[in-house]
């Protein structure tokens, strides 16, 4: 079975553009904004206020069960979609589009699961017109074009709540992710802390700057960030460019320097593989120390260590003053209790990853979810139903 589908506008009883207005701290009412929208929901900043009159704010309060929808901002944030549900007084910005929903065909929760979803904001997209910097969403467009499944309202109220048990499963592994990241956080700052028996060090003392040109092997191609080393691209053959050619190696164990926005990049190589980065990055050997520990060590006063060394260059734009940074002091422990550090945070962080690989899998779930229960190919148990469905609930 295929539900019939229709455009968005005819389930939409009223639409209406928010209101521009300047925030003043002192003002009596929260206005909605764009970031308020998130992960579907909008959350109401109460330090984000505006002075309106109680008059003047009625057509714009906000009323449990209305979608907003952003109408005009970057071509990746155009479109983003949220429901509120709630009772406190809030009025919403001019950027926004509020619709009120007919809830005698639709329920508002079951429609904000198609429009917040990757393929509902696709198709969004695809529907706004592009200026250079901007993308707009026109609502008359967006009614016309935007196609929903309509199936009986029970069956959307029995949709909504298994993709929303998914949601709560979630969302639950993501706050279990923000609390695993800031133990971590907080457990290698203490563990990285100088203690007695330390010795003292330059950072230099452990670096050996070495240059080996990629030339005409099969080698992956990395890229440097925030979170260090990872594949840009999928191995390259043997008929590689002459500008691949001149990239520099970053073999197992060595690390490897760049820049990112204003920060310092940086990595060490804890594959068993080799990478091949751009040329503009330099690349090092690591002597006498754990290679884990010691980019631990760079990761836990990476903030510190860029604002002293991280320069801006006439020249470069953002450089890296590596005579200062490798003239830094530092203290280590023995190399044996450098392994043993390094062993356990590594265990913190994958435990960390397995929570991320969790997050992920709900998601891919949900998604193949959806998929079947809004096209009716696979049909969700309603009180007054006997016939044989299947049924879904998340892991």
């Amino acid at each position: 079975m295929t539900w019939k589908t229709t455009p968005i506008g005819t389930v939409i009883r009223t639409s209406q553009y928010g209101l521009s207005l300047l925030a003043d701290p002192a003002g009596g009412i929260p206005i909605v904004g764009m970031k308020d929208i998130q992960d579907g929901r909008v959350r109401i900043d109460p330090e984000v206020r505006v002075t309106l009159t109680d008059e003047d704010a009625e057509p714009y309060l906000l009323k449990d069960g209305d979608i907003l929808l952003n109408r005009t901002n970057s071509p990746d944030l155009v479109g983003k979609a949220g429901i509120y549900r709630g009772d406190g007084k809030a009025i919403f910005a001019s950027y926004l589009v509020r619709l009120e929903l007919d809830q005698t065909q639709v329920d508002p929760d079951f429609i904000i699961q198609i429009l917040a979803s990757e393929g509902g904001q696709r198709r969004i997209r695809q529907l706004a017109t592009r200026a250079v910097s901007q993308a707009n969403l026109n609502p008359t467009t967006f009614k016309n074009h935007f196609l929903i499944p309509i199936p009986a309202l029970k069956e959307q109220v029995g949709i909504r709540d298994v993709l929303m048990a998914w949601d709560t499963a979630i969302e639950t592994t993501e706050r279990l992710i923000a609390a695993k990241e800031a133990y971590i956080g907080a457990m290698t700052a203490r563990i990285y802390r100088r203690s007695p028996g330390w010795s003292r060090y330059r950072l230099g003392d452990f670096l050996q700057e070495t240059k080996v040109l990629h030339g005409h092997g099969d080698y992956v191609i990395g890229s440097v960030g925030k979170n260090g080393i990872k594949p840009r691209d999928e191995v390259y053959s043997k008929n590689l460019t002459s500008n691949h050619e001149r990239n520099l190696l970053v073999k197992p164990g060595w690390l490897c320097f760049g820049l990112a926005s204003d920060c310092m990049a940086f990595g060490v190589n804890s594959t068993n593989q080799t990478y091949s980065v751009s040329p503009a990055y330099r690349t090092f050997q690591i002597n006498g120390a754990d290679p884990r520990f010691f980019e631990g060590y760079l990761r836990v006063f990476n903030g510190r260590l860029s604002k002293r060394f991280l320069i801006t260059s006439a020249r470069q734009g953002k450089a890296i003053d590596f005579e200062g940074l490798f003239n830094t002091e530092c203290y280590f422990p023995s190399r044996e209790e450098q392994q043993q550090i390094a062993s356990a945070v590594l265990l913190m962080r994958e435990e960390l990853d397995h929570l991320r690989q969790l997050r992920e899998a709900l998601k891919r779930q949900k998604r193949g979810l959806m998929q079947k229960l809004l096209t009716g190919e696979w049909r969700v148990p309603l009180p007054d139903t006997e016939s044989t469905v299947k049924e879904a609930a998340p892991c």
